[in-house]
C-alpha cells in the first residue's frame, strides 16, 4: 500500500464555489474541487493555495481548515491510501483558466445545489457541504464584515 497526501480549496466568491471540469482525451471524467500532491518544502496550506492557482489561475486566500478526506485506488503497481486535506478559501473575482495540461476543460463557479450535484465524487460532495455550512456560519457571526479580503487588490 502506497500512501499519498493532497491538499485543495473549496474556492467560494459571492456565494459561489468554484469547480474544475476533467476530459480527458475525449473521455468524461467529471467535475472536481481543485486540489493536487505536497510537493518538498511545502506544508498542506501552501500546497493547497498552488495547486488552486495552478489548477484554475484564480488567486485565493485561506479562510480555515477544514477537514480532510481519505480513500483508496489502484494505482499502476500497488493500492494508493490517498488522505487530501481540505481549506476553505475565498476568491475576489469569478476569474479561472482551467489547466489544460492537467486535462482541465473548463472551469467554473456554481451555485451550493449545483456544485453539490455536479461533484462526481461522494467525498467531495461532503467536504464541500462541510465548507459551505462553516463558510454561512462565519458570515452570521460577521467574519466578513471584520475582515477585509484582497485588500492589497482593491
Amino acid at each position: 500500500m502506497i500512501e499519498a497526501v493532497s491538499c485543495g480549496g473549496i474556492v467560494i466568491h459571492k456565494w459561489k464555489i468554484l469547480l474544475l471540469y476533467k476530459n480527458q482525451n475525449g473521455k468524461y471524467m467529471g467535475w472536481v474541487l481543485p486540489k493536487g500532491t505536497v510537493e518538498d518544502g511545502e506544508n498542506h496550506s501552501q500546497t493547497a493555495l498552488r495547486e488552486v492557482n495552478e489548477e484554475t489561475g484564480s488567486i485565493a486566500e485561506i479562510i480555515k481548515y477544514v477537514g480532510k478526506t481519505q480513500y483508496n485506488f489502484r494505482g499502476d503497481e500497488d493500492m494508493v491510501n490517498k488522505t487530501v486535506h481540505w481549506y476553505l478559501m475565498e476568491t475576489d473575482s469569478f476569474y479561472n483558466k482551467p489547466q489544460s495540461e492537467e486535462f482541465f476543460a473548463d472551469a467554473g463557479f456554481y451555485k451550493f445545489h449545483e456544485a453539490y450535484h455536479l461533484l462526481k465524487f461522494n467525498d467531495e460532495r461532503q467536504i464541500l457541504k462541510k465548507a459551505y455550512q462553516e463558510y454561512s456560519e462565519l458570515n452570521k457571526r460577521g467574519f466578513f464584515n471584520k475582515k477585509n479580503f484582497f485588500k492589497s487588490y482593491s
